[in-house]
């Protein structure tokens, strides 16, 4: 019989010698590509920068001695492509038993304001500090869990086999990947657990383990009251402001003096074991709940109590304008009453609300009855339901926290995201007996989709650890039984599943 347990320093400097002298540089380089999700670059295939991506991190999986691996960059016509890679169990682990980990290769846009000398496609180290678009979110996954696999494997440690997927479409909701999963479900099998390293932290010092991910419904809203624009001087005060129009509209969903939202079938039950969750969360960050955010001086968050802070971000509704069209720059404008005003509506949703159900009561509301019977059109590109994680096994639940104890030194803990990750949602579909662990790097100020995003190294090094532990742990308790078949209620095909990709 094949150890079951392993040495955790022994591990800890495996890791943090394989980050060093392999994975960073490789960020490093994984930095300087511009692949850019299909929603930010509509030229994504002719301008090859996907396929770079995907090449850069397929070399360097074929290159890790892993017995039996086989790694396959997938690709469906006109769609993102997706990195395969089936490991078998090792040390005697079970090949009928599966754990399914999950990262993305597609980034975010620019966006402005990064600091002098730093950039998107420029990766810059400081310290601690790997500066740059996507090493954080998310092009760490694939090197973090292959490097826990290395590091069980170099002690004779046993585990179960593992299945990696990397998509190409996260950042665009996901959208290619069901085809994906229908395409290989054979080869995938039915994974008893799933590991997602593409979530948040609450700081550095412990691992997190997400709980929840809101939904999100998003789109092009648009007002139309001219065919061309018209002297403001000879119009105001006939033609109605299309800017006007549109604040109108956005008041029907949104109180704008609150920012709650005023929709009652927007909103969802918050369960208990929740509400408990952030008040802890609260309790352990205190102030950095908000103090990660680069508030300008004076500013105060929307609500004094960290507690209904965490909700806030969790759990409750909240509307974002993420962009705005037929506005020109203010060195450009002239006293012209322009004839549309567009605005990209970023909704996100409680966790437990459908994404199609809220979607379809956006349009509802904000199509109804148009003022002045300006012509009022939304366009929705997202509308995807959130994800609220079953309750935790006993197994995993030890193996988190031993893990967290073992690589941080504290007890880990538990708290819901605010962002969406499609790919929960619809592996909860397809497999409801699975468990999940979805932890993550994005802690205070690394800014994901902002400038000036960073890869915190130690955490990334020490979730990687935890990421072994688990793993290991999840081979002993399919060992006594506690996993195998849990899953084994597989759904209809994921491009049909209801709730799923956007």
């Amino acid at each position: 019989m094949h150890a079951t347990h392993f040495d955790a320093s022994t591990l800890r400097d495996f890791v943090a010698t394989k980050w060093d002298a392999e994975i960073v540089p490789q960020l490093i380089e994984y930095i300087r590509i511009p692949n850019k999700s299909p929603m930010f670059d509509a030229d994504w295939q002719q301008n090859g920068h996907m396929d770079r991506a995907a090449a850069l991190l397929e070399t360097w999986a074929k290159a890790q001695a892993i017995p039996g691996m086989q790694v396959e960059v997938v690709r469906l016509e006109g769609r993102t492509p997706l990195i395969f890679i089936d490991i078998p169990a090792a040390n005697g682990g079970r090949n009928d038993d599966c754990v399914l980990l999950y990262g993305h290769m597609d980034k975010q846009p620019e966006m402005t304001g990064w600091d002098e000398g730093k950039g998107p496609w420029i990766p810059v180290l400081e310290g601690d500090r790997l500066y740059g678009r996507g090493g954080a979110d998310d092009g760490y996954a694939i090197f973090g869990s292959l490097t826990a696999i290395l590091a069980l494997q170099a002690q004779g440690v046993a585990h179960t086999r593992c299945v990696v997927l990397i998509e190409g479409c996260e950042e665009s909701g996901s959208n290619d990947l069901p085809f994906y999963v229908d395409h290989l479900a054979g080869r995938i099998g039915r994974p008893s657990l799933v590991v997602c390293l593409d979530s948040g932290c609450g700081n550095y010092e412990q691992l997190w383990c997400t709980t929840s991910l809101r939904g999100l419904a998003g789109g092009n809203l648009t007002v139309k009251v001219l065919s061309e624009g018209v002297h403001s001087g000879d119009a105001s005060g006939i033609v109605p402001s299309s800017f006007r129009i549109l604040r109108d509209l956005l008041s029907r969903i949104e109180d704008e003096n609150t920012g709650r939202i005023l929709i009652d079938g927007l909103h969802a039950d918050i369960p208990a074991d929740r509400l408990a969750q952030a008040a802890k969360v609260a309790e352990v960050l205190g102030d950095e709940v908000f103090d990660k955010f680069p508030f300008l001086p004076g500013m105060v968050p929307m609500h004094g109590d960290r507690t209904e802070l965490v909700l806030n971000r969790t759990w409750r509704p909240a509307l974002s304008i993420t962009g705005m069209d037929g506005i020109p720059p203010l060195a450009s404008a002239g006293n012209v009453l322009r004839p549309f005003t567009a605005a990209k509506l970023s909704l996100r949703l409680p966790p437990t609300l459908d994404g199609k159900q809220a979607g379809a009561l956006l349009e509802e509301v904000l199509l109804k009855d148009p003022p002045y019977g300006a012509q009022v059109s939304l366009h929705l590109e997202k509308a995807s339901t959130g994800w609220n994680a079953p309750a935790l096994a006993a197994w995993l639940e030890a193996a988190i926290e031993q893990s967290s104890q073992e690589f941080f030194g504290k007890p880990a803990m538990y708290m819901g995201e605010g962002g969406t990750i499609p790919f929960m949602g619809m592996l909860g579909e397809k497999f409801p007996g699975a468990q999940f662990m979805i932890t993550g790097v994005l802690g205070p100020h690394s800014n994901a989709h902002g400038p000036n995003e960073f890869l915190h190294i130690p955490m990334g090094k020490a979730v990687t650890a935890c990421v072994a532990r688990v793993v290991a742990e999840h081979h002993a308790a399919s060992l006594r039984g506690e996993t195998t078949g849990v899953a084994a209620a597989a759904i209809n095909s994921f491009a049909d599943t209801p709730g799923g990709c956007c």
